[in-house]
């Protein structure tokens, strides 16, 4: 548990050390949560810091009771309150924090911050990688369950990492950095030369754009 502990004050950090350098066109850049700007997922990502038990009943009530609508709300509402130095500031201030998702644990913490900080990365170009060790307790943890929720179909496919000793599903083989593989499993799609097999397309750009784009749960 400490170990996850660690991963996660460390993932955090060096999100908010790329974050830093961004521009204010950056900020408003798209990213690979569908309509969400850079600003939008960085206040999605650190909502859990300022969210009181009363605004979160107000916002579900407000979201007739829909877990995702209520996050998508919260999240424009607070990336045009907050300025990006703010909900820079609201990071850096709480890369400690010990948030946990409802049923996912420290895990389920990793794994959210990992997946939004390559929602930011991926489609501005900057070639971040996640530390292998972080990235293996992010994909340790997925299931056929987390699949389901993301809405993927995998049926007949096996992901295969070609960076590292990994696979998930069987069938025709899709490949690619494990990464890249996590953000397919996790509904994303993403740049065309990320991934590799016959069954590229469906993840990719070049195929169905703006699909089962979904967030970790939170």
């Amino acid at each position: 548990m400490t170990d996850v502990r660690a991963a996660i004050t460390a993932e955090r950090t060096e999100l908010a050390e790329v974050l830093t350098w961004l521009d204010d066109e950056s900020w408003d850049a798209p990213t690979l949560c569908r309509g969400w700007r850079v600003r939008e997922v960085v206040a999605h990502i650190t909502l859990p810091y300022r969210l009181s038990e009363t605004r979160f009943a107000l916002e579900m009530l407000r979201s007739a009771g829909r877990f995702h609508r209520m996050s998508d709300h919260a999240a424009r509402q607070d990336a045009a309150r907050f300025t990006p130095e703010d909900l820079l500031k609201s990071l850096w201030d709480n890369v400690g924090h010990p948030w946990k998702p409802p049923g996912g644990g420290f895990e389920g913490a990793l794994g959210h911050d990992v997946i939004h900080g390559l929602d930011i990365t991926v489609p501005l170009g900057l070639d971040r990688k996640v530390p292998e060790d972080r990235l293996r307790l992010v994909l340790d943890a997925i299931n056929p369950k987390i699949v389901k929720f993301f809405g993927v179909d995998l049926d007949g496919i096996e992901l295969r990492a070609e960076d590292l000793d990994w696979h998930y599903g069987s069938g025709q083989i899709l490949s690619g950095a494990a990464q890249d593989l996590l953000l397919v499993l996790c509904g994303r799609t993403i740049p065309d030369d990320k991934l590799h097999g016959r069954n590229a397309i469906r993840f990719t750009r070049s195929g169905q754009h703006g699909r089962h784009r979904k967030h970790l749960p939170v």
